[in-house]
Parts: C-alpha cells; structure tokens; sequence
C-alpha cells in the first residue's frame, strides 16, 4: 500500500487488511472484528521476523567491512546503518506504545485468557487517535521516517513515499464518496473497534521495517561499490584469423577474462548504445559482448601505406561507473579490379560484361554500380554487371559499397565494327579465285563474319546474318538474270540453266542484321562492296 517492493506475504496480508477496513466500514457483523485479531497478530510476528532479518542484514554489512579491512568510506557506511536501525526501532517502539495505550484505556487484557476485555469497543481509539491528536502525531513521525531513509541513502524521496497516506492517495478509497475525503487518523481510526486500531498500527510497522529492508539492502550493496567481483576468470583467445591453411602458422593473442551472472553492462560505439549478445565460452559459462559492427570511409589515405588511421570511443558501463577506451583502426583505401574481356574501352550499344571485384571488403563487399553515359544490367554474381554504352565517348563507372563510395574508373566506347563478307561456294562447283562451272554452280551461302576483336570481347552480341543480296548474271556487260534474296542460302537453279563459259555472277550484299546479348535485331549498314566470280566452263 506505501509503496516499493512487497513480500507476497505482506500484500496478501495488505490487501486482507484492506477488505476488512471496507467491510468495516459497512458495519458488520461482530465476526469481522474478531477477523482483526488474526490479522493483528500475523502482522505482528510479521514485525518481529521483519525486524530479527533487518539485525541480520545490520550484522551481515558489519562482517563485511571487517572483511576489507575496515575501511573508512565503508565504516561510515555501516555506522549510517546502524543509525537507520536505531531510527526504525524507536519508531517501531512508539507504535508498539500505541497500541498497548489502546489496550489499557479499552479495559486492558483478560487475565486469565489474555484476550482484549474491550476489543470491540468504537469509541476509545477514536478518540485517542483523532480527537487527541495521536494519529497526526504519528503521520509526521512517519513522514519523518522516510524522508530520514531518503537522506541517509542518497535516494530521492520518491524512493521512499508516505507510509501515512490520506484515503484520496489510496486507488481503494480514492473514488469511494463516503472515504476519499479523510484524513489518515479518520481512515484508520474512525469508529474503530480496538481490535481494527491495532491491527491498523501494526500494518503500519509492516511498512516501517519493510521501508528499513530496502534502505539496509542499498547501504549493504554501497559497500565495495567502487570494485567489481567476478565470478568466472578464464583465459580468452584472440586469433588473427580462426582459418589457417595446412602447413601455415596460427597466430592468436591469450588474455585473462573475467565475467559475473551478476553484471549487467551497458556498452556504448561513441555513446550509442550498442545491442547485447551472450557468448558461450564453455561449460556452461556465457559472458556479455556488445555488437559493434558500422560502415567506414575515409578520404585522407596515406600515400605510401595507402592507410587510414580512424578510431571510436568504447564505453562500458557497470553499476553506472563508465569504463572508456578509444580504440583505433586502419581503414584501407580499396582497390577496384575489374575482370573483362575489354580492359580499356567498351563497345557501343554491347552489352560489355563486368566482373567489379573489391578484395579488400571481403565478405562485407555489397556493392552498388552505377555508369554515366550506359545502362546497367545487374549480374547473378557479388559484382558482375553488364554495361551497355548508349554512345560514343566516356563511360564512367562508379562503385559504391554499403552505400559508401569505393572509387571509380573511366572506360572509353568503341563503334561496332562492321562484318566482313564471305561467299562460301562447294569444292565441286569452283571457287571464288578461279571461277565456278556453269551447270555445278546451284547454291552459294553469303556469311558476314564479326571482326575478330569484337567477337572475342563481347561474342554474344557478334552474332550476324545476312538479310538480303542481289544476284546478277552478266553476258558481254548485259544482265542476263537479276533476282534479290531475302535469306544467306541461295539456291541459283535458274541462274545455272542460264549460265555460260565467260558469264560473270555479281553479289551485293543489301542488308545485314546482327542478333544483340539480349537476343534483339540490329540493322548494321551494309559494306559498299561487291563480289564477282567468273563461269570458267560449262
């Protein structure tokens, strides 16, 4: 009811103390009030155990001090308490007081069964409490009391509210008309059986021993609050890499570690707080670390070790005290590597395939690639790319990481270069140097071939077909037969029913299509050439 930490003890018995205060309060039956008289005498021996646990904790803070040697910031600690304890006794000696005045002026005790000869009496406590003002008395001893444990324990007074608390301070009481306007001696002790006001008190010396635990409990953990114990000491090892190679050396680092279940830290990455995780470290034993993991960048590279120097600010804190460490680290200034058939310059409306590698990141390595001047297709790969310049000129290619810039490198754009021809003619009908046979020569194929260079650098988009070609047959300067093609494979039947000793085929290639890496047809413009073979015989 007062606030801070309870027993389930003390709020059971509270909140049966609470429900009898109400029914009370309605005017019951005379079993009510004989209720009172178990609750008292729990509460009361609630009060001693309360009080036998506080000597301990008294005795248990003064072996302590002794323990380290008695030192003088923990000897004023131990004296602070046993003044708290000397406080709390003569508080609990004016209540015990209290109640035994409501014990003598009710008609004292039944001498041979020592029950309460007047414990049902309404009127006397009242007027004891209330009307003589003991009850108010008690309520300024009582604020007293804990702004003494605030003081005495450096905690704010929030720490320790107001045991003696009017009914509008009460949630049970505060909405009740006949109640949230009292005073605490009218909630307490108004009409009142003897039995009621007694209990009453001894709820309240609940509350004073209970408020004195928790200030023994603060003092008690203030002494050696300035040294950390650990629990578990073990040796940690700091490799410079957990995977060597068979017949490499494995270097590490061996450090004295310590931990304590009983440590809770707060680690800070230039004061940001960073998120906990345990590591277990065998046998059972696990140890908090915080997760430090953050993007660099850096611009100011040295020019011959190509390094960085950048540092951040480690925190821990325990029990409130920060332990700080500024820790430094070298941040390499990154080497782009780029895989390509075309190291130099990329072709024009080609879809230029990129391997853009940054060893250095390692596993970190997210890139991000982006081009001036081309498109970007992104690969299946960390880093593969397809750039595809839109024109001739420069291309720049810029390389992100984790959204920070890594660097960039410039290609230049080459145009397509166009095929060459071939007529490819069968061995038994002649050739192109030394002619054909008239009646042999009945099908020719009319092949454009990418210029080497560009066929290795970017094979997928060297793919030609010739579209279209005019065939003439000429006698004597004079066309004998004229026909264009729509395809590469030429039959020439009819042409070779035609054909003579001395007869002259002309071919003009008219269109050529090239097949792109993403399987779309390009006109290319058509060479100005044109390709004779004789008719040597019939």
């Amino acid at each position: 009811m007062a606030g801070g930490k309870e027993t389930p003890r003390q709020k059971m018995i509270g909140m049966m103390y609470l429900v009898l205060t109400a029914l009370l309060a309605l005017q019951v039956s005379n079993a009510v009030l004989e209720k009172f008289i178990f609750i008292d005498q729990a509460l009361t021996r609630m009060v001693d155990d309360y009080s036998s646990k506080n000597n301990q904790t008294i005795s248990s803070i003064e072996a302590q001090v002794k323990k380290r040697n008695n030192k003088e910031d923990e000897v004023a600690i131990l004296d602070v308490a046993k003044e708290v304890r000397k406080k709390t006794d003569d508080v609990i000696k004016h209540m015990a007081d209290l109640k035994e005045e409501m014990v003598q002026i009710t008609g004292g005790r039944d001498e041979e069964t020592g029950a309460l000869v007047g414990g049902k009496d309404y009127d006397k406590v009242g007027t004891m409490m209330i009307q003589q003002n003991k009850g108010k008395e008690l309520k300024q001893m009582l604020k007293e009391y804990t702004t003494f444990l605030s003081q005495k324990t450096g905690e704010p007074e929030s720490s320790f509210p107001e045991i003696a608390k009017d009914a509008k301070d009460y949630p049970e009481f505060a909405n009740e008309p006949n109640q949230k306007d009292k005073r605490f001696a009218e909630l307490f002790f108004e009409n009142t059986p003897t039995a009621a006001g007694m209990a009453s008190v001894s709820y309240l010396e609940t509350e004073v021993l209970n408020y004195e635990r928790r200030a023994l409990e603060i003092l008690a953990d203030s002494v050696g609050a300035g040294e950390i114990s650990f629990s578990d000491i073990f040796p940690l090892i700091r490799p410079e890499s957990n995977i060597v190679a068979s017949g490499g050396v494995y270097k590490a680092e061996m450090f004295i570690a310590a931990s304590s279940s009983a440590l809770r830290p707060v680690m800070y990455k230039d004061g940001k707080q960073l998120e906990l995780g345990d590591l277990d470290i065998g046998g059972g034993t696990t140890i908090k670390y915080g997760k430090v993991e953050f993007p660099v960048s850096a611009s100011n590279f040295d020019s011959k070790t190509n390094l960085s120097t950048q540092s951040f600010k480690a925190t821990i804190e325990l029990d409130g005290k920060p332990y700080e460490q500024d820790v430094q680290y070298f941040v390499a200034k990154p080497t782009i590597l780029i895989s390509s058939s075309a190291l130099s310059a990329l072709w024009k409306n080609c879809g230029n395939a990129l391997s853009v590698q940054v060893p250095s990141l390692g596993n970190s390595y997210n890139p991000s690639i982006t081009c001036t001047n081309a498109d970007v297709v992104k690969g299946s790969g960390k880093g593969e790319v397809t750039v595809i310049p839109q024109a001739r000129g420069k291309v720049t290619l810029t390389v992100r990481s984790n959204g920070a810039l890594i660097g960039s490198k410039t290609f230049s754009v080459k145009d397509i270069p166009l095929p060459k021809y071939e007529l490819k003619i069968a061995s038994s009908a002649g050739n192109v140097d030394d002619g054909v046979k008239a009646r042999a020569f009945r099908q020719v194929e009319v092949e454009a071939n990418a210029e080497p260079s560009f066929a290795s650098d970017v094979p997928k988009d060297a793919r030609y077909r010739v579209r279209e070609v005019e065939v003439k047959l000429v006698r004597n300067g004079d066309p004998v037969k004229v026909q264009t093609f729509n395809q590469s494979k030429i039959a020439l039947t009819q042409f070779a029913q035609l054909a003579r000793k001395g007869d002259l085929y002309i071919f003009t290639i008219k269109r050529v299509v090239r097949t792109t890496f993403q399987n779309k047809s390009e006109n290319v413009p058509a060479r100005s050439e044109i390709y004779k073979v004789l008719v040597n015989n019939n």
